[in-house]
């Protein structure tokens, strides 16, 4: 740990807090699964689709109307959150309608939202 005091060059030092903290630290992996999540979920039409979500599982049609935006561009934000299992599909007919994959997520949206209007 002296080579890190070193390197940061800090005047005071609290083993016991270090110590507490480093061992509850989320692994590399997790830390890099973390990252790799909020990156989803910081683009504006990916969080316009999770938003609407939130309230009622949707096809691509009305989410491309609903943002505005084309049914192509829609599919591919679709594709990158259902890879990053934000979003889950199902089909019915013809149609195939998306929702979030499950309570974390929304928990997650409704939570961040609550921290923004609280401001």
């Amino acid at each position: 740990m002296s080579d890190m005091i070193k390197a940061h060059d800090c005047n005071v030092i609290h083993p016991d807090i270090l110590n507490k903290v480093k061992s509850t630290m989320p692994s590399k992996p997790a830390m890099d699964k973390l990252t790799d999540f909020f990156k989803i979920m910081g683009d504006s039409t990916r969080m316009q689709i999770l938003c609407a979500l939130v309230q009622n599982e949707m096809c691509v049609c009305d989410l491309a109307v609903l943002i505005n935006v084309t049914k192509s561009a829609i599919s591919h934000q679709l594709r990158s959150l259902k890879e990053a299992h934000l979003v889950k599909s199902r089909r019915s007919g013809k149609n195939v309608f998306y929702s979030l994959d499950d309570e974390h997520v929304k928990g997650i949206l409704e939570k961040a939202l609550e921290h923004i209007i609280e401001e």
